[in-house]
């Protein structure tokens, strides 16, 4: 099994899932981590976006979530509660969702190590499409000028990774209204679109996307020391 793992270490492989359920991405997350745990498939990068959705990380406090899950239900906006760590987040349309499952044996074994990678990979993607970001001390995600761009959170089992990070893109914020962000009293999030005065209309949008997608692999890729990377919609 060591074996096998260590062969597949360098391999990024690339899968646009589009836009898919949260409960139906999570399942095919669990599958393939333990797929990786058995070294049947190399580093893998699922990238996709979800429908309204809340996720209740680990970390979660009682004052994150201030409206009853039943409530954001009925006006169509999912919840789960999941085993990756940290607080509360919102996804949802617009939103470039992230969730690597690698082996951090091949890479470090180490998770703080790896949470200052991801957002180490995300910052030099911003910067590539003229957004200064950064990381702020004892917080994680990423962020540009005082505001929230990316939520990160991890779960790792027998040092694999899955759950990621959510960048936005052309989000519409006000959702993040109905919860407490991460956990981080009064937050201001924003988005590429935003930070960039982007257009809008569905080309425009469209395009956007694609600029975004490409940078973040190219970033992820060269972060995380990959070498090759599966064919994906990113690269078209």
């Amino acid at each position: 099994m060591t074996e096998q793992r260590t062969a597949a270490a360098r391999t990024l492989e690339v899968r646009e899932l589009g836009v898919l359920p949260y409960g139906d991405a999570l399942g095919i997350q669990r599958a393939l981590a333990d797929d990786r745990i058995a070294g049947r498939i190399p580093d893998t990068l699922l990238l996709l976006e979800h429908p309204p959705v809340v996720t209740l990380g680990r970390g979660t406090r009682p004052g994150s979530l201030p409206i009853d899950p039943e409530t954001l239900r009925r006006r169509g906006i999912e919840v789960f509660e999941i085993e990756r760590g940290g607080d509360v987040t919102y996804h949802g349309p617009g939103q470039l969702v992230g969730y690597p499952i690698l082996d951090l044996q091949q890479h470090k074994p180490d998770l703080h190590w790896y949470l200052r990678q991801l957002e180490t990979s995300l910052i030099a993607a911003l910067d590539t499409l003229g957004i200064d970001a950064e990381q702020r001390p004892g917080l994680t995600g990423v962020w540009t000028a005082g505001r929230k761009i990316a939520s990160i959170g991890i779960h790792v089992r027998q040092w694999v990774t899955w759950h990621g990070f959510a960048l936005n893109v052309t989000t519409d914020l006000s959702p993040f209204s109905l919860i407490v962000p991460c956990g981080i009293p009064d937050v201001v999030m924003t988005s590429v679109a935003k930070e960039t005065n982007a257009p809008s209309g569905k080309q425009r949008d469209g395009e956007l996307h694609a600029a975004v997608r490409r940078a973040v692999v190219q970033a992820f890729r060269t972060t995380f020391g990959f070498e090759t990377a599966g064919q994906g919609d990113w690269e078209r």
